[in-house]
């Protein structure tokens, strides 16, 4: 689907896609090129006295203006041609994460920046009037996402969700003999110990963290704190032990509970899904969105060993 959309002569050929079954989510990396594609000389002169030809440079405002919508206008289209040839209701949502390879110009180390990064619902996206919008600020506003302020100077964005977050290529097979796997399946845990498990992975991954008692905990689950100095902060963490979609309720019940106990952010994790209207309502707020494949993939990277297997019956 996404190798159909077709881009002009010398733009990148590598995209990257990863599906998340209980989200309906189709998360896009998107290699970009970068921003020298945008000419650096605006007008050409032919002087005849000297018969040679001047050349006026762009300006630099200019440059990252043309360049901030191309890649916007990337982006749209991306998301719009899998809205477009996609009917069959797998999915509701796509994430698109623009990066570029590039060299740091302070160290000459190679990097691969984020410039660029949106959600988009099916139903927000079928209320665009594309001929007649701004793509910039239709990724800002619109979608309360972000274009680089700076990609001249690859000033990166941050993700409204990272890809390895539903890569599959992330997270081991389960053994198709599951009797052998003896990896903890989190789905036949209880409440309770769903909710120790999230406490536990959050102390791997570095945080201060504290269970709340089950009574009078105001919906929150875990508290936990980063002491990173500027960038630290208290985070509210609610654990959803589900095994169908998390009802949107659940995520604006954590964003007032969130503002009710002056945390930076607030993290919502289940062993299943959202529904569009649920990534809806988190665009733009200090909402962070797990989801059952976005937990495994942390499992992963912090070596826990968890799978998340769907016995029939149940």
């Amino acid at each position: 689907m996404i190798d159909q959309v077709a881009d002009p002569e010398g733009f990148p050929r590598q995209r990257l896609a990863g599906y998340v079954p209980e989200s309906t989510l189709l998360a896009l990396e998107w290699r970009l090129p970068t921003p020298d594609i945008v000419p650096a000389k605006k007008i050409f002169r032919w002087v005849k006295a000297r018969n040679e030809i001047d050349a006026t440079a762009r300006p630099a405002a200019e440059t990252r203006a043309i360049y901030q919508t191309l890649v916007a206008q990337l982006a749209i289209r991306a998301i719009r041609s899998i809205f477009a040839t996609e009917h069959s209701g797998l999915v509701s949502t796509v994430v698109f994460n623009g990066i570029v390879d590039a060299i740091d110009r302070t160290s000459g180390q190679p990097v691969q920046p984020c410039l660029i990064t949106l959600r988009a619902t099916r139903e927000q996206f079928e209320g665009l009037v594309l001929e007649q919008l701004d793509p910039v600020a239709c990724i800002r506003k619109y979608f309360a996402a972000d274009v680089s302020r700076n990609p001249e100077e690859l000033e990166p964005v941050t993700p409204v969700m990272e890809f390895k977050m539903a890569d599959p290529r992330i997270i081991d097979p389960v053994d198709i003999m599951s009797g052998l796997d003896k990896r903890p399946n989190l789905l036949e845990l209880t409440s309770k110990e769903f909710e120790y498990f999230v406490h536990n992975l959050f102390d791997r991954m570095g945080f201060d963290t504290k269970l709340f008692r089950a009574d009078g905990d105001g919906g929150v689950d875990c508290v936990a704190y980063d002491p990173a100095p500027i960038r630290g902060g208290k985070y509210v963490i609610q654990a959803k032990l589900y095994r169908k979609t998390v009802p949107p309720t659940a995520v604006r019940d954590l964003y007032g509970t969130m503002q009710h106990e002056g945390a930076k952010s607030g993290i919502l994790i289940t062993t299943s899904g959202y529904g569009p209207s649920s990534y809806e309502f988190a665009n733009g707020k200090p909402l962070q969105l797990i989801d059952g494949s976005g937990l495994l993939a942390i499992c992963q990277e912090y070596n826990i060993p968890a799978r998340i297997v769907r016995n029939s019956g149940k």
